[in-house]
């Protein structure tokens, strides 16, 4: 009975092997999923080597070389469907802010990589500027943190940010009102002090709100 059962298993695992291997289970379709700038046909058409490729020999790296030429892509997971799919997922990364550039705009993220270049400023993001004039620095990884616990309620109203250091990032709202936000030590506490300071005065009524010092954060009229 033993050598019986040995030999079922022998006999299972050699079919498990070949189904594995067999062109049946290759790749035959590749779904990209979370694109936005990025096109999913342009990444497909790029992977077109994997078509063919068993599903058990799909090689993680090869695909990772290939979206590692696209600068959006901030990072990706790689999935097989059987019998026939590769699935990649991808995250894209997320712009916060502007910079002018030579009379065009670059579209950066948290961590100043390009995005895109267009020749008018991208509506909706602050223009930023910093000592250096681009995204390096230590002003503008601290105003990218700013930019990151701002409350959403203000957000859509930052249209410029600037600092000269890590510790005086100011922004400048819509309405020509000025946060002087400081450091990004304590942001979460600045933000809600803020909103408060916000709420407490008609805006319009209000040239500077200074929560650098969130425990003695204070306004100026205009």
């Amino acid at each position: 009975m033993a050598l019986v059962t040995a030999g079922s298993l022998a006999v299972l695992a050699l079919i498990v092997a070949i189904a594995a291997y067999s062109p049946l289970m290759a790749v035959r379709t590749i779904e990209i999923s979370g694109t936005q700038r990025v096109s999913a046909g342009e990444i497909q058409a790029s992977l077109s080597d994997q078509i063919g490729v068993p599903l058990t020999l799909v090689d993680r790296s090869e695909v990772g070389a290939v979206l590692g030429a696209y600068p959006l892509v901030q990072s990706y997971s790689v999935q097989t469907r059987p019998p026939s799919t590769l699935v990649v997922t991808v995250v894209e990364r997320t712009p916060i802010a502007v910079f002018a550039n030579a009379g065009r705009f670059d579209l950066v993220d948290a961590a100043g990589v390009v995005i895109e270049t267009a020749d008018a400023a991208q509506p909706g993001y602050p223009i930023v500027t910093t000592p250096t004039g681009g995204a390096s620095g230590a002003a503008f990884r601290v105003i990218a943190q700013v930019l990151r616990t701002v409350p959403a309620s203000l957000a859509g109203q930052v249209t410029a940010v600037a600092a000269t250091t890590g510790d005086d990032v100011a922004l400048t709202l819509s309405n020509g009102s000025v946060v002087m936000w400081g450091g990004s030590d304590q942001s979460a506490l600045k933000a809600v002090v803020l909103e408060k300071l916000m709420a407490a005065a008609d805006p319009a009524t209000v040239r500077t709100y200074d929560v650098s010092s969130p425990q003695a954060a204070v306004t100026a009229p205009r």
